[in-house]
């Protein structure tokens, strides 16, 4: 099993996500945390959505600034939202969130995680995708998520796993958990291969 082989190794976390610490340490595993990276997360305007997280995953793990161990794993991540060929960015205001949620109401998006894996010999890169449907949205609910809770950063201005998600979504298709921003059951079986 997964969980007891990787215990000879020292996986490595690189990223500010208390959502992607929760998810992979709910899932079992045993981690070190680095939350300060730098890096400028821009990409070539010729990426599509999907190509996008992938590219900052790794973006992400060259700016780790250590020389990995021969037993060392470092995982760095990165979610895009998408609506068609629009990037829903994290919003920078109450007004820019709720544009946003004014956006994905009543409509499909695309979430896409790309997710990084990197040790001193190999490293791999996967993306996974979560197709959301909201129902609509009324301007009181649009208002009182953004009064109550943080969308500010958090692509898409929403966290699934809060009121919003309780109260609006209506339609998911593939992994709940890569829309909080780690598909962990891709992650599990990419490690296992990872491994071998």
């Amino acid at each position: 099993m997964l969980l007891e082989r990787i215990r000879e190794y020292s996986i490595i976390l690189a990223s500010g996500s208390p959502r992607r610490q929760e998810l992979l340490g709910s899932a079992g595993f045993t981690f070190q945390l680095v939350a300060d990276l730098e890096v400028e997360e821009t990409y070539p305007d010729a990426l599509s959505g999907k190509q996008i997280p992938g590219y900052l995953a790794v973006k992400k793990s060259e700016a780790y600034p250590w020389v990995l161990g021969a037993r060392d794993i470092l995982i760095t991540a990165d979610t895009v939202v998408c609506q068609g060929t629009r990037i829903l960015e994290k919003p920078v205001d109450g007004e820019d969130a709720r544009t946003t949620l004014r956006m994905i109401s009543g409509k499909s998006h695309h979430v896409y995680t790309g997710v990084c894996l990197r040790s001193a010999a190999k490293r791999t890169v996967f993306v996974a995708a979560t197709e959301v449907r909201f129902g609509s949205l009324s301007e009181e609910e649009i208002n009182y998520y953004i009064q109550h809770y943080q969308p500010f950063d958090k692509a898409g201005a929403y966290g699934i796993q809060e009121w919003i998600g309780y109260i609006g979504v209506e339609e998911i298709r593939g992994s709940y958990f890569n829309v909080m921003g780690l598909p962990v059951h891709k992650l599990y079986r990419e490690l296992e291969a990872f491994l071998t």
